[in-house]
């Protein structure tokens, strides 16, 4: 079998799988674990998955810039969108993440809400000036330029002087195993902050994040209280761990 073909064939035994264990296609191939190591090395490296001990994990396409994340599945995130802002009630103090989705989220919200938003993303408090009886609290810190997020140890100080009553993570990955996770080691530090403030923790999730992993942990899969996505996608492996599933 030729590289090529061995590539393939490794990546969609992945997006069929969910997980490769080198062992095994090593075994069923009649290849050393070294020939496919070396595949999965290159893969990696191209971006097209992520290697963990013994194998590999899909890795999620949404780590790209943010230019072009604002292209990606734009229609689902007007429907996730529109199905978190119902999720707003009046009077609460709401954590808002940065990310494009949640950035639908709050161009859903009725005009007229009356709640406390807080966010570390410019980009987020911008987008809610027309709420005008909306009190809006904007946390500083260093500019993390990938996803327009204040990061670092001002905004972790600020964060932890907080209480929500709700949250919004944005991630980049959800696994039912190897749980929610994103590019970037300071910023999955801040999300994880975030969630601990909150009473509950909603993600909105496209489908491509759905079942794949990026390098940085922010917690379990079961952390999250709620997940909205797509109405056509695969979620029993989320709600066997005892995630709520709404579907937009």
């Amino acid at each position: 079998m030729l590289t090529e073909q061995r590539k393939h064939l490794l990546l969609h035994r992945l997006k069929r799988d969910g997980r490769l264990v080198a062992k095994d296609v090593s075994a069923e191939l009649g290849l050393s674990e070294d020939t496919i190591r070396r595949d999965l090395r290159e893969l990696a490296a191209m971006g097209l998955l992520l290697r963990v001990h013994g194998g590999a994990l899909p890795a999620s396409p949404t780590v790209a810039s943010l230019e072009a994340r604002r292209s990606m599945a734009v229609e689902q995130k007007q429907r996730l969108g529109r199905a978190g802002a119902g999720l707003v009630e009046a009077g609460q103090t709401v954590f808002i993440d940065g990310g494009t989705t949640n950035l639908e989220l709050v161009r859903h919200l009725p005009l007229d809400l009356r709640a406390t938003i807080v966010t570390h993303s410019p980009v987020i408090a911008a987008a809610l000036e027309p709420h005008q009886a909306v009190e809006v609290i904007v946390i500083g810190g260093s500019l993390y330029r990938h996803s327009m997020v204040s990061i670092g140890a001002v905004t972790l100080e600020a964060i932890s002087l907080l209480r929500a009553d709700l949250c919004f993570i944005g991630l980049t990955g959800l696994h039912p195993q190897e749980g929610a996770t994103t590019g970037n080691y300071e910023e999955a530090a801040i999300k994880r902050a975030i969630i601990r403030r909150a009473a509950e923790t909603v993600s909105l999730v496209t489908a491509e994040k759905l079942g794949a992993v990026s390098p940085h942990v922010i917690c379990a899969t079961a952390a999250i209280t709620t997940v909205i996505v797509p109405r056509d996608a695969a979620t029993e492996a989320f709600e066997a761990v005892g995630v709520d599933v709404l579907r937009a």
